[in-house]
């Protein structure tokens, strides 16, 4: 707790850091993955391309996908640009799977009944199939934040400041204060994430809170 005290400052700053490299590529994977979900649940031929390809992406290790973020995007080693992509790409291969599922999901005899009452293709999409997909689209997210989250603290090997760089500090010095501080810090941050995507599951979803208090 003295260390933490001393070193508030710092330890918040890179929680904010830490907060913002696996928060941002969350929502920008979840923009990209819900048409590339819909995609593979629209053209069948695609639907195995599609997930298997985005889910090679987790199969790179997360170390060598960072160093070669500069040599893809021409910016520097220690340019938090590189964090951001690359931790899209994996947020990628965990939704892309998760919104064509959830998707898949809706029960068919619903579809038709919004085509029923004259609903076209993209008016359907968006007030019938994404919301009936919400549930599951939102455990994938779940999994998706915690990944990222952990993930992330790769990049202080790299020298990108964040939770990760009080793991090498206090490896370097052999003094577990930071270590501790920083995997508390993670487990947190973790966790906060995971209420705040829940809580936007119930207010995206507010039938199923209904259904459960009848």
């Amino acid at each position: 707790m003295s260390w933490l005290t001393a070193h508030l400052g710092e330890v918040a700053a890179l929680t904010g850091t830490h907060a913002w490299l696996s928060g941002v590529p969350l929502l920008i994977g979840l923009l990209l993955s819900v048409p590339l979900g819909w995609l593979a649940v629209r053209v069948p031929a695609l639907r195995g391309p599609l997930i298997a390809g985005s889910g090679l992406l987790y199969t790179i290790p997360s170390l060598a996908l960072f160093i070669l973020m500069p040599l893809v995007l021409g910016t520097r080693i220690l340019d938090p640009l590189n964090v951001v992509v690359a931790m899209t790409l994996y947020t990628l291969a965990l939704l892309v799977r998760t919104v064509a599922d959830g998707l898949s999901a809706v029960p068919g005899d619903v579809l038709s009944a919004a085509t029923a009452m004259g609903l076209g293709p993209l008016r359907r999409f968006a007030t019938v199939e994404l919301p009936l997909a919400v549930p599951v689209i939102v455990a994938g997210l779940r999994v998706a934040a915690v990944s990222n989250v952990s993930v992330v603290s790769v990049a202080a090997v790299i020298g990108v400041a964040q939770l990760g760089s009080l793991f090498t500090d206090g490896f370097a010095r052999s003094f577990t204060d930071p270590i501790w501080v920083g995997l508390i810090a993670c487990v947190l941050l973790a966790l906060a994430y995971d209420a705040l995507i829940r809580l936007a599951g119930r207010l995206a979803t507010p039938w199923l809170s209904a259904g459960r208090r009848a």
